[in-house]
């Protein structure tokens, strides 16, 4: 990673600055754990900078206010339905009331514009055309989520039509139950006669009033941990999401106690907007939540992938060089495990262990798995799939994997787009050569022999290929 890419985001106004603190954040030796600690929180503070000064997630927090707006109604709508029949749907007001706490005295008439809407929703008599109309409507709002968290973590694939009825049917149903369940529980206990008689002790009733306190920031943190790891269609860990939720957490409600000390002062817009005050203010506290939970997920990200820290643009920007040396040590670590009879390696386990993004191993072993040197096995998510041997490796040769990582390039398993260039006498000899130097090499060199005789080691070639190459030339 050169110094363009690493300072890039130093381009800003004070370049000269931020020139200065790039060096030391990505130059500086760490002296002690502290100072390794120190640095490290500072590398991801620069790099989600880097990531919010790319405008991507703003332009993808935008999105999702349209989005919201679009289907806010029809979601409660859905879920006022659902717990009606578990007998807890008079809780739905009072969330939107702490959900749009920092709106201040705005909030009253945004929730009851809400809740007049939702009543007025009679999905008994919507038919079951326009019940499909409805449901879609949420099931995109959903489904758009999904495409930003996905484009946080580097995942171009999607869940198949089956996978969104079922997890997607999950969230709409067995979430909202959960949440109101569990509201609807505090607020019976905390208004029993004796809870109220034991909160009345001074030093229990003062930790119920810190509990209090603490328990909605709590569970901001725990649904944005549990969004985190449900959402992305890959396998996250539950200490990068949590790490993510926390920050985002208490960002969320900091944000939320600074945007409501803005509301009280924002007279001036009211004389302006009119009317359309509050419903301006209202897309503007969607913004930014929605900007709080993409950040946060850009640090769960980095958490799990601190590969990705010096830049994400890496991917692309790897040689053909660099390909193949990629592959052989992927084909190392996966005929290793394979032949000596060991569990096969998911895509996150492997780019793990070569310290490499898992998005550029994912296009190299795609490429790989589209020649046929390599298989996938059927997960639920890409970074869940292990890779095996996709042919008997002692047919496949060192030399085909080089010319599937030439021939395949940075494209995965999609056909690259052939440039209709001129033939050449002069050139088209270079190539032939290359290529018969290449076959006469590493054509008797197995793939099972690189994985097997040499391991994770820098491998020697074999006598017959260094027998073979000294006749070459």
């Amino acid at each position: 990673m050169n110094d363009q890419d690493r300072f890039a985001f130093s381009a800003a106004p004070g370049r000269a600055l931020g020139s200065a603190l790039g060096r030391f954040v990505w130059n500086e030796e760490p002296r002690s754990r502290w100072h390794a600690a120190l640095l490290g929180v500072l590398q991801l503070v620069w790099a989600v900078g880097r990531d919010l000064a790319a405008g991507q997630i703003t332009l993808r927090a935008m999105s999702l206010v349209y989005t919201t707006l679009l289907s806010l109604v029809p979601l409660l709508a859905i879920s006022f339905s659902i717990l009606k029949g578990f007998g807890v749907h008079n809780q739905i007001e009072p969330f939107l009331h702490n959900a749009l706490e920092p709106l201040g005295e705005r909030r009253d008439e945004i929730v009851t514009s809400i809740v007049s809407f939702v009543d007025n929703v009679q999905v008994g008599v919507l038919g079951f055309v326009g019940f499909l109309l409805l449901f879609y409507t949420v099931i995109s709002l959903i489904q758009k989520i999904e495409h930003a968290f996905n484009d946080v973590w580097q995942v171009g694939a999607t869940r198949t039509f089956a996978e969104r009825f079922k997890d997607y049917l999950s969230v709409i149903i067995v979430g909202p139950v959960l949440v109101f369940t569990a509201l609807g529980i505090m607020a019976t206990v905390m208004s029993d006669p004796l809870m109220e008689r034991i909160v009345s002790i001074r030093p229990v009733g003062w930790l119920v009033d810190l509990a209090g306190r603490l328990v909605p920031v709590a569970m901001v943190v725990l649904a944005f941990t549990f969004i985190y790891v449900f959402i992305p269609h890959t396998r996250v860990r539950l200490g990068p999401a949590f790490a993510g939720g926390l920050v985002a957490g208490i960002v969320w409600n900091a944000v939320g106690w600074l945007f409501a000390g803005f509301v009280s002062r924002a007279n001036q817009y009211t004389a302006i907007y009119s009317g359309f005050a509050t419903p301006i203010l209202f897309m503007i506290w969607l913004y930014v939540s929605w900007l709080v939970l993409l950040v946060g997920a850009c640090i769960a990200f980095y958490r799990q992938h601190p590969e990705y820290l010096p830049g994400r643009q890496l991917t692309g920007r790897i040689s053909t060089s660099d390909r193949e040396r990629l592959a052989l040590a992927a084909v190392c670590l996966i005929g290793k495990r394979f032949y000596g009879g060991d569990p096969p390696d998911t895509l996150d386990d492997l780019a793990h262990r070569l310290a490499v993004p898992s998005s550029a191993l994912e296009q190299v072993l795609g490429t790989l798995e589209a020649r046929g040197l390599v298989v996938r096995t059927e997960c639920a998510s890409p970074s869940a799939s292990a890779y095996l041997p996709g042919c008997p490796w002692e047919n496949a040769s060192v030399h085909d994997l080089l010319e599937a990582m030439r021939d395949g390039g940075s494209g995965g398993a999609r056909a690259m787009t052939r440039l209709p260039l001129a033939e050449h006498p002069g050139v088209t000899a270079v190539l032939r050569e290359r290529r018969r130097i290449s076959e006469r090499t590493f054509g008797s060199w197995s793939l099972k022999t690189l994985a097997t005789e040499h391991g994770e080691s820098a491998p020697a070639a074999p006598e017959e290929a260094r027998t073979a190459a000294a006749g070459g030339s």
